[in-house]
């Protein structure tokens, strides 16, 4: 690479870690947010003009960024490994589709909204969190797996008993799951367990151990989990930034592994 072209990527790149001018990444981001609400309500013609103006100079703006963003790139090659980089570059160049007047305009609109989410590849934090929640999702399956069994014998219990009671509410175990999930979500849940009372006095204890058990002991759990996964992601950042800053601050795998090495040194000599 020319001395030249190591200069424009070594300026490009201190603007892309500036703090302004990622501030100011993220303001056009909320804009071209609020424009895409400001579409959904009646507006003059003149006002309809301008909306589409800015559309179109915060699509050219995206693309500057993106450009800025690649060349500030050392490997070229890499930028497109980064799923938040193939996202972005594709929402930038569909953007650029001329299609407002045309049948395709519904769809356009519908592909700038998912331009908001461009606030995720910008800012560290968010790519994190959504990182976790992605990356506890299998986890998280097996706690789905375990409400639905509590649901689907919960539910076929209150079949059972209260079928007489409230066929609208109990009629089948489908339509029970469905009165199962208004109790979870606290929705006039007690208006449904004062009507079973009515007829069972003890029913109340039906509704609370389920409510403890898929609001609260399964909220926890999923809760755990997510909090558990971003702790790693925070680590696995830290370790990342660490190395990329040219520290020598030993990892946690590294210390392990030397522990480890340590140990069966101590063994060989005994």
């Amino acid at each position: 690479m020319s001395q030249p072209s190591n200069q424009l990527q070594t300026q490009f790149e201190r603007l892309k870690r500036n703090k302004l001018f990622e501030l100011f990444v993220i303001s056009v981001i909320l804009v071209s947010a609020l424009l895409i609400g400001a579409k959904t309500y009646p507006l003059p013609p003149q006002v309809v003009t301008a909306t589409v103006i800015l559309d179109y100079l915060i699509t050219l703006f995206f693309l500057i960024e993106l450009t800025i963003r690649f060349i500030a790139e050392p490997h070229k090659k890499r930028f497109f490994n980064n799923f938040w980089n193939v996202f972005d570059t594709l929402i930038v160049l569909v953007s650029l589709v001329p299609i407002e007047n045309s049948e395709l305009a519904v769809i356009g609109r519908l592909i700038r909204v998912f331009r908001v989410l461009r606030m995720v590849s910008i800012i560290p934090e968010l790519r994190i969190l959504l990182t976790s929640l992605v990356k506890a999702l299998p986890q998280l399956g097996y706690v789905m797996l375990l409400m639905f069994i509590i649901f689907y014998i919960y539910a076929a219990i209150g079949s059972t008993l209260f079928e007489q009671i409230n066929p609208n509410l109990w009629g089948d175990i489908a339509i029970s799951m469905l009165t199962l999930f208004r109790v979870m979500t606290f929705e006039d849940w007690t208006d449904v367990m004062y009507e079973t009372m009515a007829v069972y006095p003890l029913s109340w204890s039906y509704f609370l151990s389920f409510i403890f058990l898929s609001a609260f002991a399964f909220l926890n759990m999923v809760i755990g989990i997510v909090v558990n996964v971003m702790e790693q992601e925070h680590a696995k950042v830290r370790e990342e930034n660490s190395v990329a800053e040219g520290t020598n601050e030993p990892s946690l795998r590294e210390l392990q592994q030397e522990l480890k090495e340590i140990k069966t040194l101590l063994k060989q000599q005994k």
